[in-house]
C-alpha cells in the first residue's frame, strides 16, 4: 500500500514549510517508512541533478534590459509607469513554470519507480539465493580465493574482504542480474543469517536506489563508494547492515 505521505509532507518537509511540530512528528515516520525515505532520496537526488547539469545560461545585459522594459523597469531598477501592459509575456512565464512543474513530477515519479523497481530485484535475487545450491558460484572463506574468480566473468573486479574477527565470515560469491547488469555478489554470514552484498559499477550519479529500508521482511543498506554501487539485504537487524557498511567502505 501506497504511504500517504510520500506524494504530500514529504515535499512539504523537503522545502522546508512545515512547522517545527509537524516536522518532529514527520521525522518520525520517516525513520520508520521506506517508501518517504525513497522519495525524499529522489528529491534530493533531483535537485542535485539540476545543480550540476548547467541547465542554464546567464542572461545578458542587452536581454536583461528588454525583460526589465517588459514588466515596467528601468535599467536601473526604478520603477516607472508601463506604456501598456504586455499580457503575452506574462501568459509565457505562467507557461514556462507550469511545463517546469509538471517536468520536476515527472522526473521525481519516474525516479521513484526505479527505485522500487530496482529495490524488489535486489530482494528477489538475495531470496532465490536462499534456495539450495543458489547461494553461491565460488565457495570460500579466503578473499583471495573469491575475488580472483570473478575475473574475466564481469568487466570489473569487485572488492572482497574477510570479516570474520568483525563477526562477519565470507562464505563465497556468485553473479546476479540487477537492473539488467551483471552484478556481483558477495556473501556473508551473521550468526545465522546470511547477506548479499551486491556490487557493480555506478553508471550515473545516485542511481535508482535509495539509502535504505525495509521490505518484505527484509533490510536493505545502499551506498555508493568511490566509483562501486554496493547494495546489502538481508532478514538480519538493519545495524548488522549498517556495521556491515562500515567495514566495507569506512
Amino acid at each position: 500500500m501506497s504511504c500517504e505521505f510520500s506524494s504530500t509532507t514529504v515535499h512539504g518537509y523537503f522545502d522546508g514549510e512545515l512547522d517545527a511540530a509537524r516536522s518532529v512528528e514527520f521525522e518520525r515516520h520517516l525513520e520508520q517508512c521506506s517508501e518517504c525515505q525513497a522519495t525524499l532520496e529522489g528529491i534530493e537526488s533531483l535537485r542535485r541533478t539540476f545543480q550540476r547539469s548547467n541547465l542554464y545560461e546567464p542572461a545578458s545585459d542587452a536581454l536583461r534590459e528588454r525583460v526589465m522594459k517588459n514588466v515596467g523597469l528601468s535599467s536601473i531598477g526604478s520603477a516607472r509607469p508601463a506604456p501598456y501592459t504586455r499580457p503575452w509575456f506574462f501568459a509565457a512565464a505562467a507557461i514556462l513554470l507550469t511545463v517546469a512543474a509538471f517536468a520536476t513530477a515527472f522526473l521525481v515519479s519516474r525516479r521513484q519507480r526505479n527505485s522500487y523497481r530496482i529495490t524488489a530485484e535486489v530482494i528477489d535475487a538475495h531470496v532465490r539465493s536462499l534456495q539450495p545450491g543458489h547461494l553461491t558460484d565460488v565457495q570460500s572463506t579466503d578473499q583471495h580465493t573469491v575475488k580472483p574468480w570473478f575475473d574475466g566473468k564481469l568487466d570489473f573486479i569487485p572488492p572482497v574482504a574477510d570479516y570474520s574477527k568483525d563477526g562477519f565470515p565470507l562464505v563465497g560469491g556468485r553473479l546476479d542480474v540487477i537492473d539488467g547488469h551483471d552484478v556481483a555478489a558477495l556473501v556473508y554470514s551473521r550468526r545465522k543469517h546470511l547477506i548479499s552484498v551486491f556490487v557493480w559499477p555506478e553508471r550515473q550519479q545516485g542511481e535508482g536506489l535509495g539509502r535504505g529500508g525495509a521490505r518484505q521482511g527484509y533490510n536493505w543498506r545502499s551506498w555508493q563508494s568511490g566509483d562501486m554501487r554496493f547494495c546489502a539485504v538481508s532478514d538480519a537487524a538493519a545495524a548488522d547492515l549498517d556495521q556491515l557498511k562500515a567495514l566495507i567502505s569506512p
